[in-house]
């Protein structure tokens, strides 16, 4: 049986390390609730399961998102799984790869220092939320409305 046929390919695999597991679940959450499918360890992974098919599965999601922290940044055994995504899109265009800052860190020392991140570093839940559905979106982040004019005004 080959993977497809396990399970389609879901739109998001959320990486993270344990110190960041209640971000993980809670961007699992917003995004599920906004209507996406997403492959998080924490849910998906359960007792019989065979960990590397079940990781397998994981890495063909059309995304993957990064819960980004110093602990992230320090853990080897999330490189494996961030590397799969970075070698289907090395220059970012398909944006395979979606980091996201939840602690304060820097990322300088890494491949991952290229990409630009969704930060929520010290952002109240709900503005949070609106920040992580706005940056994972497709398309341009074009406003509806016309931005305020910023030469002379009209007194």
């Amino acid at each position: 049986m080959k993977p497809d046929e396990i399970a389609p390919p879901a739109d998001f695999f959320i990486i993270y390390t344990e110190t960041d597991k209640p971000w993980a679940e809670w961007i699992a959450w917003c995004l599920e609730e906004a209507g996406y499918s997403v492959i998080l360890q924490a849910w998906d992974f359960r007792p019989g399961n065979n960990f590397v098919v079940m990781m397998n599965i994981a890495v063909r999601a059309h995304r993957t998102v990064a819960v980004l922290s110093p602990a992230f940044l320090e853990a080897a055994f999330v490189q494996p799984e961030w590397a799969a995504a970075f070698r289907e899109d090395p220059t970012g265009v398909g944006r395979k790869i979606i980091p996201v800052r939840v602690k304060d860190c820097q990322a300088e020392k890494s491949l991952l220092a290229q990409i630009v991140y969704i930060d929520l570093v010290k952002c109240p839940r709900d503005a949070a939320r609106s920040i992580l559905l706005a940056g994972i979106r497709e398309g341009r982040a074009k406003p509806q409305n016309e931005p305020p004019f910023p030469g002379i005004s009209a007194k």
